[in-house]
């Protein structure tokens, strides 16, 4: 009896160890990456969304928001890996970005990223951010861009960008989203809120099966596009114009015709056949031509005083 109390409680002890790593497994490399439903806010959080000053290429589909800053590895990526398939899936995707706060005296921000995203809350210029975002973080000088600092209206911008991040915050705390960048947000098919703190590029793929977006797009290769027809110059095509029709120069040889020969050149005193005599000049007269000569006959033998040479 004591032997069946040790086993059973062993095999309950292995149980329970397996379950609890089960269930680990299960939210370590799963559960974790899940989007959340938001359920509290909803209408706030939506209105900050809709007043905040984000940037899209066009195209009126579905929204769908990407929070992020500047030089935050992993919102650069998400723009620039899931942007296209997203694009495809008939999503636009509209992207806010921030100047982050100072820490402890220390600014996490340079002057180039404040000035550059006061510009962007004021104009929502697409071209600006394409620009931004393709030149690396140390080499952007925000060229042409007022600066917002000394500026007192663009620092009240970029500050609105701040408080913008810290309210949007505290609201997807309650819902135990961390602020961890970039931070998506979307609505489903049945129109629910919906945010992810998509740090990790494990919980992307959950965004795409959401939205009905690919997982894949092939480039197009130089491959698959049509090969154009060659071209060559004057040949009638309408790439190109025919040649004219010009008349000959004088004193210049006209061009030769098909089946045309090459006239041979006279010799000083000769006049070339089919040409007009000069006046005062006799027409020469056609010459017969001559008989061929008879072969030359072989060598006759001779004797010298030694020998005879055949």
């Amino acid at each position: 009896m004591r032997r069946f109390l040790v086993w059973s409680a062993l095999a309950a002890l292995v149980g329970l160890i397996l379950a609890g790593g089960g269930y680990w497994a299960y939210w370590n490399f799963y559960a974790r990456f899940q989007p959340v439903t938001i359920t509290r806010n909803q209408a706030e959080i939506q209105r900050l969304l809709d007043e905040a000053s984000w940037v899209s290429d066009g195209g009126g589909g579905q929204p769908l928001y990407v929070v992020g800053y500047r030089d935050s590895a992993s919102t650069m990526r998400y723009d620039r890996e899931e942007t296209p398939k997203l694009r495809a899936g008939g999503v636009e995707t509209r992207v806010i970005l921030f100047a982050r706060d100072d820490r402890e005296g220390q600014a996490q921000s340079t002057p180039a990223e404040r000035a550059t995203i006061a510009e962007l809350w004021l104009t929502r210029d697409w071209t600006l951010y394409q620009r931004w975002t393709a030149t690396p973080a140390r080499n952007w000088t925000a060229a042409g861009i007022p600066q917002a600092d000394g500026n007192l209206a663009r620092r009240a911008v970029v500050d609105a960008s701040r408080q913008f991040n810290n309210r949007l915050n505290e609201l997807l705390s309650g819902a135990g989203i961390q602020p961890r960048y970039p931070i998506i947000l979307w609505r489903d098919r049945e129109g629910f809120l919906k945010a992810c703190a998509c740090s990790d590029s494990r919980s992307w793929t959950f965004i795409r099966d959401d939205l009905g977006a690919p997982d894949r797009i092939d480039p197009v290769t130089a491959q698959d596009a049509p090969v154009p027809p060659a071209v060559t110059p004057g040949d009638g095509s309408p790439e190109t114009l025919p040649y004219p029709n010009l008349p000959p120069i004088p004193g210049q040889t006209p061009p030769m015709q098909p089946g045309q020969t090459q006239p041979v050149p006279a010799l000083p005193g000769q006049v070339q056949p089919g040409s007009p005599a000069q006046p005062g000049q006799a027409t020469p007269r056609p010459s017969r031509p001559t008989q061929p000569s008879a072969p030359p006959s072989a060598p006759a033998p001779q004797k010298s005083d030694d020998t005879t040479f055949f």
